[in-house]
């Protein structure tokens, strides 16, 4: 299925062709598993056809417009925070390190 195709197919017929191509490719794995698989190239097309409608499918106006996209929970997503940044005050370096760590074994 060419990229062309997809994107001239409705959100329906994108939905139902989705559908269709899952079912075939459930029953080419177990096809693979039990041996029966003749055509071993169309698990990789079937696999790359799903990929291409769902991508294609992401890419609609409404996407297009900004709309804040929500995760699975339906939640907007939140930016990451910034990790505080370190300051010489409270980070030391290699060789006090070294030097702290050589002083507690002379003593003890």
């Amino acid at each position: 299925m060419k990229a062309g195709q997809v994107r001239g197919m409705t959100e329906d017929q994108l939905g139902d062709e989705l559908l269709k191509l899952k079912k075939e490719q459930f029953n080419l794995r177990f096809q693979a598993a039990s041996g029966q698989l003749e055509n071993t190239a169309r698990v990789r097309q079937i696999r790359r056809d799903i990929a291409r409608i769902k991508t294609i499918s992401r890419q609609t106006p409404a996407a297009a417009k900004g709309e804040a996209k929500a995760d699975v929970k339906g939640k907007a997503k939140a930016e990451p925070k910034a990790k505080p940044a370190k300051t010489k005050a409270t980070t030391k370096s290699k060789t006090t390190k070294t030097k702290t760590r050589a002083k507690a074994k002379a003593k003890g």
